[in-house]
């Protein structure tokens, strides 16, 4: 069968590519794990891939802010690829730090094909402090992103100082949520959100506003989150996984099975 080749986009700093790399495998890919540098310097192309990944970490020790000096290399170096990769209806992911880098560079959550406009950014968690944490999650019904398909309400960890997610404008934000991009929110326990004030700490674990955990782009293949679906590919990953009886797989798999499924 068909295996996709899926870039696994590594840097200095960046810490969860063999987690990525290892996800995919065992949903079918074939991963591949490639430094940012060797990209520039054109020993690889992203022209080469199927489904691109971008993983989690501290990239270049975060300066400046987090994933912006990924991103700036992103930019400055391999923005043609990249929008020629969208251009192809190339499925991309970002976890965590990944999710912060295709953010400031522009690929999410207004993806245009063909250019690359910041339009939100991810700062500060409200509580001031790094949360390392397992969160509830609920997808967005009626959301239009292909590696949430078939899926409803999952728990998985998130691990980040800058997890918040805020919109350049309120007009921005109401067109993502009309256009269905806002694919991934934090609930409480019973998979809900309060009528008012949205999911309160550490439920919510940033402050991120509308409890965004992630988001994606009008076409839905360009899928950013903050959780760590890459931590959560086996029951026992989960600390309660013997009390709530789970086993086999974890709630995570089912993104990567959905992306090279697409693919296939």
């Amino acid at each position: 069968m068909f295996a996709p080749r899926i870039a696994i986009i590594t840097g200095y700093g960046v810490n969860s590519d063999f987690e990525l790399a290892e996800a995919f495998r065992l949903a079918g890919g074939s991963p591949v794990r490639i430094h940012v540098g060797d990209l520039i310097a054109g020993r690889s192309r992203l022209s080469e891939y199927e489904i691109l990944g971008f993983p989690g970490g501290f990239s270049f020790g975060d300066h400046i802010a987090s994933g912006r000096v990924f991103a700036n290399k992103l930019r400055s170096h391999l923005a043609d690829q990249l929008l020629e990769a969208r251009q192809k209806r190339v499925p991309m992911i970002g976890i965590c730090n990944g999710f912060q880098v295709l953010v400031k560079l522009g690929l999410l959550p207004g993806g245009g094909i063909h250019e690359l406009e910041q339009t939100a950014t991810l700062t500060t968690n409200d509580s001031g402090k790094f949360e390392d944490r397992w969160c509830h999650l609920r997808v967005v019904s009626g959301n239009s992103c292909l590696w949430t398909k078939g899926m409803d309400r999952l728990q998985m960890p998130v691990r980040h100082g800058e997890g918040k997610f805020v919109a350049a404008s309120d007009a921005q934000l109401a067109s993502w949520r009309s256009a269905g991009q806002i694919c991934l929110r934090y609930t409480l326990a019973d998979g809900n959100r309060p009528a008012e004030g949205g999911v309160p700490y550490p439920e919510n674990p940033n402050g991120s506003v509308d409890d965004i955990a992630g988001v994606c782009t009008p076409d839905g293949l360009v899928f950013g989150l903050m959780p760590h679906p890459e931590a959560f590919i086996f029951a026992h990953h989960h600390p309660r996984w013997k009390a709530l009886g789970l086993q086999g797989e974890g709630a995570g798999m089912a993104f990567f099975r959905n992306a090279v499924a697409s693919v296939r």
